[in-house]
């Protein structure tokens, strides 16, 4: 079992570097997820703990997570999510070399619900939503290039998506492409920093969660 690795506590909430193979959120098919990690935990020093899920990643996700440990901090934090004023920035490793050393990737999505996936189209439909990130190669290594990715929008499996559909699947990302192997339940996604304006005390706030300890993540910088 992956333990608990937790990188700021205050009062009002706690960010962790979730460990990729755990879901994020209860689930009663799961013994083990990140919302009964941090429950466990808080309950060591709370008779009633409160955990409120802000945002997520995926199973195959690692990397900063940020849960609330009061309701009136999660709809703060879930105002600052749908006003944008969020900025996620990911790690990303795919094999085959980008055509260009950065880009901006402006895409139309739509869910399959029934295969689980994402599938970027060419045109809007009333079922489609658009999504847009940003990206520029920092690395490079024997088995490809670290990317490193900031999403405008949150859509599903948006970066999965939109860096194969300019043939650049993430390394282990079967679902997208990839036939690169590598661990169980986990692709080379890493969910690096997370920063956001703190109106109470009026700055800017940062967190980042070091990277997997793989070899797949030792990277000779461009």
């Amino acid at each position: 079992m992956s333990k608990l690795t937790i990188i700021h506590e205050n009062n009002d909430y706690i960010v962790v570097n979730k460990a990729a193979g755990l879901i994020s959120e209860q689930s009663p098919y799961e013994a083990i997820t990140i919302e009964n990690q941090v429950f466990n935990h808080i309950l060591q020093s709370k008779r009633k703990p409160y955990v409120g899920i802000i945002h997520r990643l995926d199973r195959v996700t690692s990397g900063v997570l940020i849960l609330a440990k009061k309701k009136s901090v999660l709809v703060r934090f879930n105002t600052l999510f749908s006003s944008r004023k969020v900025q996620k920035t990911y790690l990303a490793i795919v094999t085959n070399k980008p055509a260009k050393n950065n880009g901006n990737l402006v895409n139309f999505l739509r869910k399959n619900t029934k295969e689980k996936k994402a599938e970027i189209v060419p045109s809007k439909t009333k079922d489609t939503q658009n999504c847009m990130l940003s990206y520029k190669v920092i690395g490079k290594n024997d088995t490809g290039y670290l990317l490193e990715v900031r999403p405008k929008t949150g859509r599903f499996h948006q970066i999965r998506a939109q860096l194969a559909n300019i043939g650049l699947p993430i390394v282990g990302d079967a679902t997208y492409g990839s036939d690169q192997k590598y661990l169980p339940l986990s692709i080379c996604l890493h969910a690096w920093k997370l920063t956001f304006e703190d109106a109470d005390a009026k700055e800017t706030i940062m967190y980042e969660a070091s990277l997997p300890t793989h070899d797949f993540w030792k990277f000779d910088a461009i």
